[in-house]
């Protein structure tokens, strides 16, 4: 087993002048589950492919344990990669295909045998191992895939959005059992994904891309209730936090009707206006003119609790979208599913005072 680290890793591709991956810096902890997650085009299965030798480090190192592996070949560096097509061959039996990598390196017919009985039980595959992939479901070959790198004994497994051709219900399953897997084998390992709920439910620690650049990188509890910026903030969590900007008042914000009380300091540096953000569930709703008015467009029903999806009353009112497309994001609370207001009645909303996030207008930052 081993630790990782990225120390100021640069990819430049020719032709761009700008880096796809700019001075990524992580410490990755022996045995650590670290999924890198972001956007399409932020860089993340870049860094991973740099980590694994497939793509050239033009700036800074790459460290796996306490070797500087930045220029040694892919074969050198002990590393396992799961790809998210699986790259099976489909002329071999299951069992041949785990363990072709073992053969190719000239292990012992019998070693090879042992190794790839131990990763088909770990994995529940041992009825499969005389079938070729046709044969098999898409979580059973991803699982072929994954015995593919277990039986290599790496030191670091490199996962490429692994769960991204399955359906939603084999993902949510594959996902448990490769978190469960991988804390049973204690392998360090980088795990790739735009899924903000798999990282979220998967990964030790987060560390969130975009544009190359390096947003934060914590565990999945300090990005849920302290983001560093106003992208992760609407990046991490499902639904997305809402993010409004608010005129600072003497005592703290007003939000709406209502003034919410936060501490000077923490306005000081944030100008006339800061953006408040809260999420769904610390959304306090009521119908008595205390807040900012919302009217009700959709209702998301789910049993026990509901969310209300709703617009400003007043059309001054911006809601900030930590995404790109610039299109009209509603305001997201979460109701009692036993409670919920008609569509298109208005409402009162304003943040719980001691679950709110202030960031800076112009900058982004966390206040």
């Amino acid at each position: 087993m081993a630790t990782v680290k990225f120390d100021q890793a640069t990819r430049l591709y020719p032709g761009n002048d700008k880096p796809s991956v700019d001075r990524l810096d992580i410490d990755i902890a022996d045995g650590e589950f670290l999924v890198l997650v972001g956007p399409s085009g932020c860089g993340k299965s870049t860094s991973l492919r740099m980590l694994a030798g497939l793509e050239e480090v033009n700036d800074g190192k790459i460290w796996i344990g306490d070797r500087d592996v930045t220029d040694l070949s892919p074969k050198d560096r002990d590393v396992a990669m799961v790809f998210q097509n699986y790259a099976l061959y489909p002329h071999m039996s299951v069992a041949d295909n785990m363990g072709f990598a073992l053969k190719i390196a000239g292990v012992d017919k019998g070693e090879i045998r042992k190794r790839v009985e131990e990763a088909a039980n770990i994995l529940d595959l041992t009825q499969y191992l005389e079938r070729k992939p046709k044969a098999l479901s898409g979580g059973q070959r991803q699982r072929v895939a994954m015995g593919r790198a277990i039986v290599r004994s790496p030191q670091v497994f490199l996962m490429d959005e692994p769960l991204s051709n399955l359906d939603a219900k084999l993902r949510v399953q594959t996902r448990t059992q490769i978190a469960s897997l991988q804390r049973r084998l204690g392998v360090t390992t980088v795990y790739v994904t735009h899924d903000q709920v798999e990282a979220m439910t998967m990964g030790d620690r987060i560390a969130l891309l975009k544009d190359g650049i390096l947003q934060q990188c914590a565990t999945p509890r300090e990005m849920y209730d302290k983001p560093a910026n106003l992208f992760v903030a609407g990046f991490i969590g499902s639904p997305a936090m809402n993010l409004v900007s608010v005129p600072v008042t003497e005592d703290g914000v007003k939000f709406g009707s209502h003034r919410v009380p936060v501490a000077r300091e923490h306005l000081s540096e944030g100008g006339s206006h800061v953006v408040v953000g809260v999420r769904p569930e610390d959304v306090e709703v009521t119908t008595n003119d205390d807040g900012m008015a919302l009217t009700v467009d959709v209702i998301e029903e789910l049993g026990a609790d509901a969310y209300v999806y709703a617009t400003p009353a007043d059309p001054n009112i911006q809601l900030e979208g930590a995404g790109d497309d610039n299109l009209a994001k509603p305001f997201i609370a979460r109701v009692d599913g036993r409670k919920v207001p008609e569509k298109g009645s208005t409402i009162y909303v304003y943040p719980n005072p001691d679950h709110m996030h202030v960031f800076d207008k112009s900058s982004g930052k966390r206040l």
